[in-house]
């Protein structure tokens, strides 16, 4: 499993998630640059990704929806704010409606992901932080740590599949 690390922290508002991944840090780059590939991994398992828009260029809107296993579709949103490929990119991470309008009564996260390597190994790093504390409790309460953990942990696997 490639996640190593968990942390919340209710003061700072961030929810941190520590992985390491048996690739070059390239390689883990172009998984979240490359919408087809980013849609195997964004979403648990039971709630594949569909990227309707999608480019890791400042300023753009990025827009997906998950899939339930009911058939029931759950949108959402990314604005990039920074991008260093391949070492790191930032984005505002926000939910979004039916037609994928951001919907403002749900939290946005201001989002952080950096990739490091090291003799092969790939260690990424996702900082979200949240505007409040109640905003980063109502994200832990909607499972967003038990979700974005099986999500991150499908690389590995999208990964063996090309050794």
């Amino acid at each position: 499993m490639p996640v190593i690390d968990v942390t919340h922290d209710p003061d700072t508002f961030t929810l941190t998630i520590t992985a390491e991944f048996a690739a070059p840090r390239e390689r883990v780059w172009q998984i979240y640059a490359d919408a087809r590939q980013l849609e195997r991994i964004w979403g648990p398992p039971s709630h594949p990704a569909t990227f309707v828009e999608h480019d890791l260029t400042p300023g753009t809107l990025c827009t997906y929806y998950m899939t339930g296993p009911d058939g029931e579709r759950f949108g959402g949103w990314w604005r990039i704010t920074a991008v260093d490929a391949p070492n790191s990119f930032a984005f505002d991470d926000g939910f979004a409606d039916a037609d994928l309008n951001p919907v403002a009564s749900m939290p946005v996260s201001k989002n952080v992901y950096t990739f490091t390597e090291h003799d092969g190994v790939t260690r990424a790093v996702y900082t979200g932080t949240y505007t409040d504390a109640e905003s980063l409790q109502k994200v832990l309460d909607m499972g967003m740590v038990e979700g974005a953990t099986s999500a991150i942990n499908q690389i590995d696997e999208l990964l063996a599949a090309e050794r």
